[in-house]
């Protein structure tokens, strides 16, 4: 059977997953400040409130921490709460409830209940944002052990990915980054979901290996394109997922190109890309490189203002093709 599928934005995606979800399900829910009249602060939520009514579409007062409670709280009672931050920033007024209780009923309540909470948290650079609401803080969430944590860099996965989270049962942090939301790609009509565990190979290639997540998928698949014309064959794993990881993809990856860059845009010390390369190192992989590991991260600074700075803050194509060029040139 042929599923149809039409060119959406990565946000109408979004939208289409919660209006679907709500339909099927009469537990879920969405909270956040101004995601119900006003649209959401990046207009994903949109008309959902005139749709599903100011009962199951919750415009929360200004507390992070208190919204976030609450969201834990109807999870545990049955609910399906998908709470969304304004910016992921604003989690960290919120992670008593993420970290020690969302995270860890499940475990100290020796499995007798389960918290089917999803937290959407837009991020990452290129607005011009500033410092405290342009950080990419995937790896901070991701180190902690009972949340799933993932991150769609398509319209398709960011729909499917999310389907999921909200019918997952433990919580999931679902990671958007802010310049996706206009982005365009196909995405089936119907209800689907997608893993919250597997990598993709975006682009096969035979020579080296790129490790990218969210953003840096497009920019490495662009530096994919250029480094093809210099007859460098450069395959893009997109991530999806950071936790779990599909350690498996990687190492396949890497078993059959030998070399490995890591492009990431949070900051490059403690990152995502640190613990691709550690998975790595500690594999069968690590015999067959013919070259050092290369992580290209964030610069170790504050988001800046300006926007030549905060371009030059975080990875760029230029700098993508760089790294592959050291990478495959100097290091066999």
């Amino acid at each position: 059977m042929t599923v149809e599928s039409r060119e959406l934005s990565y946000a109408q995606a979004i939208q289409e997953a919660l209006a679907m979800a709500m339909e099927r399900d009469e537990r879920v829910f969405l909270m956040g400040e101004d995601i119900g009249v006003y649209g959401g602060a990046f207009q994903v939520t949109g008309d959902l409130v005139q749709r599903f009514g100011e009962s199951r579409v919750i415009d929360t007062p200004i507390s992070e921490l208190g919204g976030a409670g609450v969201a834990v709280g109807a999870a545990l009672l049955g609910r399906r709460p998908v709470f969304e931050f304004q910016f992921s920033d604003f989690a960290t007024l919120a992670m008593e409830q993420i970290v020690n209780q969302a995270a860890k009923l499940r475990f100290m309540l020796g499995g007798k209940v389960s918290v089917p909470l999803v937290m959407r948290l837009p991020g990452g650079s290129g607005t011009g944002a500033a410092a405290q609401h342009s950080q990419s803080l995937e790896a901070w969430l991701a180190h902690v052990p009972g949340l799933k944590v993932v991150q769609p860099s398509t319209p398709h996965d960011a729909k499917g990915m999310l389907l999921a989270a909200i019918e997952d049962p433990d919580p999931v942090m679902f990671f958007e980054h802010k310049l996706l939301y206009k982005m365009k790609g196909p995405v089936p009509e119907g209800y689907y979901t997608e893993p919250l565990h597997e990598a993709r190979v975006r682009r096969a290639g035979g020579q080296v290996t790129i490790a990218a997540n969210s953003i840096m998928v497009h920019k490495a698949l662009e530096a994919a394109e250029q480094l093809a014309r210099e007859n460098i064959s450069a395959e893009v794993i997109d991530l999806r997922s950071l936790r779990p990881m599909d350690y498996g993809t990687l190492i396949d990856s890497v078993s059959k190109t030998t070399r490995l860059v890591c492009v990431y845009e949070g900051t490059k010390q403690f990152g995502i890309g640190t613990e691709v390369s550690a998975a790595i190192a500690e594999s069968a992989a690590f015999y067959r490189l013919d070259a050092p590991i290369l992580r290209l991260g964030g610069a170790d600074c504050p988001l800046p203002y300006n926007p030549d700075l905060e371009r030059a803050a975080v990875p760029q194509v230029p700098d993508i093709v760089a790294a592959v060029q050291q990478t495959v040139r100097g290091g066999a």
